[in-house]
C-alpha cells in the first residue's frame, strides 16, 4: 500500500504545480522511496515495477535509471538471501549498461564488484574470472587503483576455489612484493595468500618431516602479519574476524583444538563488532562454529548450530516435526548446502543412516538449483567435485544398509548415485542438444568460439593482447545473458535414471559383463555387473593402495620401460589386475569397463591375470586373452541406442597431414593410409590438402573418420589439442561439428589424455569428438609408435571388412600383434599394442545388403541343389527297379 500511497501523493503534487513527472524520475524516485524504507515486502513492489517499466525505457537518461534501479533492486535481493534474482537484477543491469554504450556511472563499484563476488559464492567461476577480469580492465583505464587492488584480492579467490592455486599465489605474492599498498590493502591480501598456502599444501605431511613445521610456521605468519596490519583500522573488524577464522580453521585440521578454539573466540567478537552483517554472512560463521564442534565430537553443540543456520536462512522453518528443512522451502544458496551436508555427517556420527541419506537428498537438490544457474562447462565440472564428495558418502551408507540388511535396493540406489556422477557435463549437453532450438545452439556455438580466442589468447603468456581477451569477454558475457534466458524460459531438465533391468537384459544380450569403477576420496567403489545382478565392493583408495595402479601406468610413460625389466612388469600387473578385483573368464566373451579417475589411463587389456617368468611377450597372460573389452563413460551411455544407420555402406574420411619434410614427419603414415585404402572407399586428404576446413567440409559425408596426424594432451593449463597440416585445433574446437559418424579413429599420440577430472573424465580430443556427437571412437592413451601404429590400423580396418564388431576388430587386432610373426619380440611389448582403446557399442554391426544378397543367392544354389540331387536318385531308382519277391 505505502508505494501506491506514495505515487498517488506524487501525482497530487504534479498537478498542483503543472507538471508531469518524466519516467526517468519516476525509476529515480521509486528507487529513493524504497531505498528509504527497504524491506522484503517493498522488494515485491519494487520487482513489480521494474517489470512494468523496463521495457519501456528509451533514452540514455531512462536507460541510466534502469541501471541504478537493478543495481540497488540486486543489492537488497542479496541482503535478503535471493540470490539466483541477484544475480539476474545485476546481470540485468550489466547487459543495459554495456549494450547502451553507456558512462558517468560507477558501474564497477554498483554493480560488477557485487556481481562476481555473487558467481564466485554459487561457484560460477568462469563467470566469476570474466567479470573480475573485465572490471580490473575498466579500473586500469581510468586508473583507479582501488578497484584494481579489489580485482586482485577477488580474482585470487576465485582462483583458489576453482583449484588454480599456483595462479591465486602468483598473483597475490606479485601484487605485495610490487604495488605501493596500504596497511589494510597488504593485509587483507595476505590473509588471501595464507588461504593460497593451505590449498597448495592440503595434503598432510608425516609428522616425521620437518617439512610439517616450516609449512605451519608459513600459513601461522600469514595470518598473524595480517592481524597486525589490521588492527589499526578499525572499519576492518570483519576481516580480522577472517583472519582469526582461518587460524582456527587451521589448527583445527592439525588437531590443535584449544587453540583453534581461542581463535574462533577471538573472530567472534570481531565479527559480531562488525556493522550491517547480512543474513547470510551471520549464517555461514554460524555454520563455521558448527563445523569446528563437529570436528571435537560435540554433535548436539554442532546440531545446535546448523539448526541455527536453518533458522536465520529459510524463513518460517521450524524443527518441531522434523529437524531438516521442507524441500519446497530450500533455494540456491550454498551456505544452506554446506549445512545440510554437515547434518547429514552428524546424523551419521550418530548412527542414523537412513536420516542422513534424507539430509544428503536435500542437498543434491539444492545442488541442481545452483547447476542450473551455470552455463560454462569447466565451472560445472569443478562443482563435480563436490557432488562427488557427497556422492561417496551416500554410496558407503548405502553399502553399510546392505550389509545389515542384505536388500538389493540400496546397492541399486548406490549405483544409480555413481551413474549420476559419470560424465553428467557430457550427458546434459548431448541430451539438451536433442531439444533447444536451432537459435539456442547457434548461440552456444558462438560462447565457445568466444571462449576457444581466450583460451588461444592466453597461450600467448606476457605476448597476450588485453584488449583482446577484454573484447572476446564481452561477446561471451553477452551471448551467456541471452543463453539464461532461454533456460529460464524453457527450464525442463531432469536428471536420468538408469533401467537397471534394462541394463542387465541388454547385457545379457550381448554376452557381457560390465564392471563399473567410482573413485572416491577415501575407497575406490566398484559396482559388478554379472548374472542378472548388481554387486558392490570396494578398496581402499589411500596412497598405499592407488600406487600400484600408479606403478603399472608408469611403464607405459616411455617405450623401454618394460623392456628394460619385463619380470617387474609382470609382477605389477598382476598386482593391478588383483586390486582391481576384475571379472574372471566366463562363457560370456565382451567385457565393458566405465573407468574413473586414474584409471581413465589404465590399459585394462595389458593386465596380466597369471604371473609367468617368460619374457616373450606373445606368451604373457593378458586380461586380452580372457575378453574382449570395450570402455564406455557411463552405463548410460552403453544403454543408449546408436543413432548411426550400420545398413550404409562403409566409407572413409582419412586425414594425413604426413608433415614430410618437417620436424613433424610421420614415416609410416602413409603405409596406413595405403592399408585403408585397400579395404575401404572414400576420399583422404594428404599433407598440405589435410586441413581443418577440408576435414569439417566433408566429415558428414562419411561413415568412419580416420585421422592420423600428432596431438597433443596439454596440462593443467594448457588445453589438449590436435595437429591438421594448417592449424592446430583445441579439444573444445571439435565441440560444435555436429557429426553424427560410425566410427572415430584417432590414430596420433595420447588423443585420449588431457586434464582428468574424476567422474567426467579426460578433458581430451576424444572427449571434443564425443560432444560434436560420436559415439564409437578408437583412441590412444600414450605417445604412440609411427610403424607399429600402421601396422596395427592396417589389421584392425582388416577384420572391419571381414564384418567384425568394432569391439572385436580391435581386439583381434592386438592378439594378431602378438602373433604376427615379422614384428620383433620387443615390438610386442604391450607399450606398442594396447595404447589403443575403444569406446562404443559392443554388439555386432548389422549386416550390409550386399551381405544379405549373398546369403539368400546361397539359399537358392543349396535348395537348387538340394532339388537336383533328388531328382538325380529319383531318376537313377527308375533306370534301375528293385526286383520282386519269389
Amino acid at each position: 500500500m505505502w508505494l501506491k500511497k506514495y505515487f498517488i501523493l506524487l501525482l497530487i503534487t504534479q498537478l498542483s504545480f503543472g507538471q508531469t513527472l518524466t519516467l526517468e524520475d519516476k525509476i529515480y524516485n521509486t528507487v529513493d522511496t524504497f531505498v528509504a524504507n527497504p524491506n522484503e515486502e517493498n522488494l515485491k513492489k519494487l520487482e513489480s515495477f521494474s517489470k512494468n517499466i523496463s521495457t519501456t525505457a528509451k533514452n540514455k537518461n531512462e536507460l541510466m535509471s534502469l541501471v541504478v534501479l537493478y543495481c540497488n533492486k540486486a543489492y537488497y535481493e542479496n541482503q535478503y538471501n535471493q540470490l539466483q534474482k541477484a544475480v539476474s537484477s545485476y546481470e540485468t543491469a550489466w547487459k543495459i549498461y554495456q549494450k547502451n554504450q553507456l558512462k558517468n556511472y560507477d558501474i564497477v563499484e554498483f554493480c560488477l564488484k557485487p556481481l562476481g563476488n555473487l558467481y564466485t559464492i554459487i561457484g560460477d567461476y568462469d563467470n566469476a574470472e570474466n567479470t573480475i577480469k573485465q572490471y580490473y580492465y575498466i579500473a586500469t583505464q581510468q586508473k583507479n587503483q582501488q578497484q584494481q587492488y579489489a580485482a586482485v584480492l577477488n580474482l585470487s579467490n576465485v582462483y583458489q576455489n576453482s583449484g588454480k592455486i599456483d595462479l591465486a599465489i602468483d598473483i597475490l605474492e606479485k601484487t605485495i612484493q610490487t604495488e605501493k599498498l596500504s596497511k589494510t590493502q597488504k593485509g587483507m591480501l595476505l590473509n588471501n595468500l595464507g588461504n593460497s598456502y593451505v590449498l597448495s599444501y592440503k595434503k598432510p605431511f608425516p609428522p616425521t618431516l620437518p617439512l610439517r613445521n616450516i609449512f605451519f610456521e608459513k600459513l601461522e605468519n600469514c595470518y598473524k602479519d595480517a592481524i597486525q596490519l589490521l588492527q589499526s583500522d578499525k572499519t576492518q573488524t570483519e576481516t580480522l574476524a577472517n583472519s582469526y577464522r582461518n587460524l582456527a580453521t587451521l589448527n583445527s585440521q592439525w588437531q590443535k583444538f584449544e587453540l583453534a578454539n581461542s581463535y574462533f573466540e577471538k573472530a567472534k567478537n570481531y565479527f559480531y563488532a562488525t556493522p550491517n552483517l547480512s543474513s547470510r554472512k551471520i549464517a555461514q560463521f554460524k555454520f563455521e562454529e558448527a563445523s569446528l564442534l563437529f570436528q571435537q565430537q560435540k554433535l548436539k553443540e554442532s546440531a545446535t548450530a546448523v539448526t541455527t543456520v536453518f533458522k536465520i536462512l529459510i524463513p518460517n522453518y521450524s524443527n518441531k516435526k522434523s529437524v531438516l528443512p521442507n524441500q519446497k522451502s530450500l533455494y540456491s544458496e550454498t551456505t544452506l548446502l554446506d549445512a545440510l551436508d554437515l547434518k547429514a555427517a552428524i546424523f551419521s556420527k550418530q548412527n542414523q543412516p537412513k536420516k542422513a541419506l534424507d539430509a544428503y537428498q536435500l542437498a543434491f537438490h539444492v545442488e541442481e538449483l545452483l547447476a542450473n544457474m551455470m552455463i560454462y562447462e569447466n565451472s560445472k565440472i569443478i562443482n563435480q567435485n563436490r557432488v562427488r564428495l557427497r556422492t561417496e558418502k551416500c554410496i558407503a551408507i548405502y553399502d553399510l544398509l546392505y550389509q545389515k540388511e542384505q536388500k538389493q535396493s540400496y546397492i541399486e540406489a548406490a549405483f544409480q548415485l555413481a551413474e549420476q556422477s559419470k560424465t553428467d557435463v557430457l550427458r546434459s549437453y548431448l541430451s539438451q542438444n536433442k531439444t533447444i532450438s536451432r537459435k539456442q545452439k547457434l548461440h552456444i556455438e558462438q560462447l565457445q568460439k568466444w571462449s576457444n580466442i581466450i583460451l588461444k589468447e592466453q597461450q600467448k603468456g606476457e605476448l597476450a593482447n588485453i584488449v583482446t581477451i577484454n573484447e572476446a569477454i564481452e561477446k561471451q558475457n553477452g551471448l551467456m545473458l541471452t543463453l539464461k534466458q532461454f533456460r529460464a524460459e524453457n527450464n525442463t531438465s531432469e536428471k536420468e535414471t538408469i533401467e537397471a533391468k534394462a541394463l542387465l537384459a541388454k547385457l545379457e544380450k550381448d554376452k557381457a559383463m560390465m564392471i563399473e569403477y567410482f573413485s572416491g576420496f577415501e575407497k575406490m567403489y566398484f559396482f559388478t555387473l554379472t548374472n542378472k545382478n548388481i554387486h558392490l565392493n570396494h578398496f581402499s583408495n589411500n596412497a598405499h593402495s592407488s600406487v600400484k595402479i600408479f606403478q603399472f601406468i608408469d611403464y607405459f610413460n616411455n617405450p623401454n620401460a618394460i623392456i628394460d625389466n619385463i619380470k617387474d612388469f609382470n609382477y605389477y600387473g598382476k598386482v593391478a589386475y588383483n586390486l582391481l578385483q576384475l571379472p574372471k573368464k566366463s562363457n560370456h566373451q565382451n567385457l565393458i569397463i566405465i573407468p574413473d579417475g586414474i584409471l581413465n589411463f589404465l590399459p585394462f587389456e595389458a593386465l596380466i591375470t597369471e604371473e609367468s617368468n617368460t619374457t616373450n611377450f606373445a606368451q604373457m597372460h593378458y586380461m586380452l586373452n580372457d575378453f574382449n573389452i570395450a570402455y564406455e563413460n557411463s552405463a548410460q551411455f552403453y544403454l543408449s541406442p546408436n543413432q548411426k544407420n550400420t545398413n550404409q555402406e562403409k566409407t572413409v574420411l582419412g586425414i594425413f597431414p604426413v608433415f614430410e619434410n618437417t620436424p613433424y614427419t610421420l614415416t609410416y603414415s602413409k603405409d596406413e593410409l595405403h592399408s585403408i585404402q585397400k579395404n575401404f572407399k572414400g576420399k583422404y586428404f594428404q599433407n598440405a590438402a589435410a586441413t581443418f576446413e577440408n576435414f569439417k567440409s566433408n566429415a558428414a559425408d562419411y561413415s568412419i573418420l580416420h585421422l592420423s596426424t600428432h596431438a597433443d594432451a596439454g596440462d593443467l593449463v594448457t588445453p589438449a589439442s590436435i595437429k591438421f597440416y594448417d592449424q592446430d585445433i583445441l579439444y573444445s574446437e571439435l565441440y560444435h561439428l555436429n557429426l553424427n559418424p560410425d566410427l572415430v579413429v584417432l590414430s596420433a599420440c595420447e588423443t585420449g589424455i588431457g586434464k582428468l577430472f574424476k567422474g567426467e573424465g579426460s578433458m581430451s580430443i576424444a572427449r571434443g569428438f564425443q560432444f560434436a556427437g560420436a559415439q564409437n571412437l578408437l583412441f590412444s592413451l600414450w605417445k604412440v609408435n609411427d610403424y607399429t601404429t600402421s601396422v596395427f590400423m592396417d589389421s584392425f580396418y582388416q577384420n572391419i571388412k571381414n564384418g567384425q564388431s568394432y569391439l572385436e576388430a580391435n581386439a583381434n587386432a592386438k592378439r594378431d600383434f602378438l602373433k604376427n610373426p615379422n614384428i620383433s619380440n620387443a615390438k610386442k611389448s604391450p607399450y606398442y599394442w594396447s595404447a589403443f582403446v575403444y569406446y562404443g557399442t559392443i554388439e555386432k554391426k548389422e549386416n550390409s545388403l550386399l551381405y544379405y544378397t549373398t546369403i539368400i543367392l546361397g539359399i537358392v544354389v543349396a535348395i537348387a541343389l538340394i532339388w537336383l540331387l533328388i531328382r538325380y536318385k529319383n531318376e537313377k531308382s527308375a533306370r534301375n527297379p528293385k526286383k520282386g519277391k519269389i
